[in-house]
């Protein structure tokens, strides 16, 4: 309230000054020119100007507030063609979010077709067009994406590889991510994009080329890089022995894809156990069993003590010697005593294979060890207990398979 009370008396001040001021001298403005000629005082010509001045700035806000009315009502003005672009974004994206392909497509790429910069528009286009099996027109909306935003080619290749997978086309992915290898040999996307559909094809030898590179470039976690090369040499172990039909030149095959191996990796119980397992295929015997017993001295594991019971050495008495003697370190392993309970079959220890076999389903129900025991107990005349733990061995089998997921969907 003081304020105004201020300000009101500043402008009565300033009209009495000025109405003095007028009073006193009102002041003498001549202009002339040629036949014209213009006399005024001061104040009058003062006046003058400003009331021009009030005039043409009235005119251009009127002129002004005509053209807003006119871009508002007009729909091809660039404020409505603005607005219009922002709302197709705005349900393309959430059309792409809810699946609804179509609808999506069509927004996108009115957006993408009005933007500066397009790139993820055309990308979310194609991507809808690519969901209702409009390959072509999936490949041309990023053709057109490549034509506006050139800088942009990896970016591109790589959806483009991405959704050829998705497609089933996993050789076409294969040639356009091979091609961006070799110009981007360093970016860590087109390589986690190679590796991954390597593993998808199964060219497992093709992943073991790779892994330098994905080491190299730190591309994987390094536990998540272990696993990966401990799956693809023991893959690549499996594809060796089975490479061709005969025997002799499958065992040739597996030994080289076997000695390509490092000495550590050589003494990971998860590839010694690929190798000892190819070689009991293949008819190996003798040789996955030795393989087995130095692995197993050297360092013990419950997967390869499994697996030792299941091979035939050249003397089954030694080597179930050998498989006890692990038992004073390990009594509790339900693996070995189904190993030893299987060994003792082998040598007609009809007794001693019984002991075993049950004392391994004391510690874990398991339908391998069920269906050993009641195979023996079978050929031992005791068939009711026979046909329950054959039973009981389905039972726990269909356990295990509701438990597994179901693999992935291919692509048409």
């Amino acid at each position: 309230m003081k304020r105004l009370y201020v300000i009101v008396f500043l402008v009565i001040a300033a009209t009495a000054a000025l109405g003095l001021a007028i009073a006193e001298h009102s002041g003498y403005v001549l202009v002339a020119y040629k036949s014209f000629r213009y006399e005024s005082s001061l104040w009058a010509t003062l006046a003058v100007i400003a009331v021009l001045w009030l005039v043409i700035w009235g005119i251009k806000a009127l002129v002004e507030l005509v053209m807003t009315s006119s871009g508002v009502v007009n729909p091809w003005s660039r404020r409505n063609r603005s607005r219009r672009v922002q709302v197709a974004i705005e349900h393309g994206q959430l059309d792409l979010a809810e699946g609804r392909w179509a609808s999506a497509q069509r927004h996108l790429y009115r957006a993408a077709e009005a933007e500066r910069q397009p790139l993820l528009y055309y990308l979310g286009a194609a991507r809808a067009a690519n969901e209702q099996g409009h390959y072509e027109e999936c490949d041309r909306l990023l053709e057109r994406a490549l034509e506006r935003q050139p800088q942009a080619e990896l970016a591109i290749a790589l959806s483009h590889a991405q959704l050829q997978t998705d497609r089933g086309d996993t050789e076409g992915a294969l040639v356009t991510l091979q091609a961006m290898h070799e110009r981007h040999p360093r970016n860590a996307q087109t390589l986690r994009q190679l590796q991954r559909l390597y593993q998808q094809r199964g060219e497992w030898s093709a992943v073991i080329r790779l892994l330098p590179e994905l080491r190299k470039d730190k591309v994987l976690p390094p536990s998540e890089l272990a696993e990966l090369e401990r799956r693809a040499w023991g893959e690549n172990l499996s594809l060796a022995a089975h490479r061709e039909e005969d025997g002799s030149v499958g065992r040739q095959s597996l030994l080289r894809a076997w000695e390509q191996l490092t000495s550590a990796q050589r003494q990971e119980p998860p590839l010694v156990l690929a190798y000892a397992e190819q070689l009991r295929q293949l008819g190996a015997q003798v040789e996955a069993e030795e393989v087995l017993r130095t692995a197993l001295k050297r360092k013990y594991d419950s997967h390869l003590a499994r697996l030792y019971g299941l091979v035939r050495g050249s003397d089954p008495a030694r080597q179930l010697q050998t498989a006890e003697g692990w038992l004073k370190e390990h009594p509790g392993d339900p693996s070995l005593l189904l190993t030893l309970g299987r060994l003792c079959l082998q040598t007609s220890l009809w007794g001693k294979a019984r002991d075993y076999l049950e004392s391994s389903l004391r510690v874990q129900r398991n339908p391998e060890t069920c269906a050993e025991l009641a195979r023996l107990l079978a050929q031992l005349g005791d068939t009711e207990r026979s046909n329950q733990l054959f039973q009981e061995g389905l039972g726990l089998l269909d356990e295990r398979l509701l438990a597994a997921p179901l693999p992935a969907p291919v692509h048409a």
